[in-house]
């Protein structure tokens, strides 16, 4: 499979990216690698987590999902080919939270013997931390590069403002730089990442890896309805995305689908997937079903027409 340079960190990943957030919530560790196994089999190389995955989940602290890929990296021997992304900054306790140098490094390795690896090849910032200066948060990174703990870092959930600030103090401090920038993106929730915060990102080469592809699953077209909402856990995030635009956006992906014998949800992909500026998004599944429909997402090539249409319909209101 093609794979494609991830901005400026010398890694280079296959067009889509397995959201590690369902290992230890709605997959157990079984059933984790099948999925894993299935998904590089298919020649695709990167895993998506965070420290805090899936601490939601009852009696979980987080870590959860971090722990299984790092039982499947050493019972696959997949290390060498597996690009690892992991994020760090939610807050797991009182004493473990934020983006301070010493939260970072600690949490690092935290994640390290979680995972089994002895070097993280993506580190995100989760969130921005109003309350550490970014030169601190920067520092952290700088000692991990340093010691070969980490071989790239970016951000994820930053705004324009917030990312060319950090932009900013790398280049006058000469700090590490972010390389990645991991935002919320689809084709219902566009505003979020087009306009000022993407032609950052564009002019800066950074690249680009959305969460969220699938809108918590409204795009897959199985939620029409408010009594569609109790299908799966994640139905009571679904409900705002139940109006005009939102089931206009579902026509045009049925019509799109139908046009190439696909899912609504590998068209919504395959969308994102050729969107400027967009490395490769972020996507998880819970059966080796659903993982196939993944793969023909990446292997579907719209038409300038399909496009045409998804943007048409999916345009917020002036």
């Amino acid at each position: 499979m093609d794979k494609r340079p991830l901005g400026q960190t010398g890694l280079s990943i296959a067009p889509l990216v397995f959201g590690g957030n369902v290992f230890g919530w709605t997959v157990d560790e079984r059933r984790s690698f099948e999925l894993l196994d299935a998904f590089f089999d298919h020649g695709f190389n990167a895993i998506d987590t965070a420290d805090s995955y899936s601490m939601w989940v009852p009696g979980n602290k987080g870590g959860e999902s971090e722990t299984i890929i790092g039982n499947w990296l050493a019972r696959s021997g997949k290390r060498h080919e597996a690009v690892i992304i992991t994020k760090v900054g939610t807050q797991l306790a009182p004493d473990k939270k934020g983006l301070s140098s010493k939260r970072i490094v600690q949490a690092a390795e935290d994640s390290l013997r979680r995972l089994k690896i002895d070097a993280i090849d993506l580190y995100l910032s989760h969130f921005p931390d109003p309350e550490t200066p970014i030169d601190d948060t920067l520092r952290g990174y700088e000692q991990l590069l340093r010691d070969g703990k980490v071989k790239a870092i970016g951000c994820s959930n930053y705004d324009a403002a917030q990312l060319r600030e950090a932009l900013g103090v790398s280049a006058s401090r000469n700090l590490p730089r972010y390389a990645v920038l991991q935002p919320h993106y689809n084709l219902y929730e566009r505003s979020i990442f087009e306009g000022e915060l993407r032609d950052l990102c564009v002019r800066e080469g950074l690249g680009v890896i959305p969460y969220f592809a699938l809108a918590s699953g409204f795009l897959t077209g199985k939620y029409r309805s408010k009594d569609d909402l109790s299908k799966s856990p994640r139905g009571s995030m679904i409900e705002k995305f139940l109006n005009p635009r939102g089931l206009r956006i579902l026509g045009a992906l049925d019509a799109v689908a139908a046009r190439h014998d696909a899912k609504p949800a590998e068209v919504a992909i395959a969308w994102l997937i050729a969107q400027p500026g967009v490395t490769a998004p972020i996507a998880s599944a819970t059966s080796l079903e659903q993982l196939e429909s993944l793969v023909r997402a990446t292997r579907l090539d719209l038409t300038r027409e399909d496009l045409d249409e998804l943007d048409k319909a999916s345009a917020a209101a002036p």
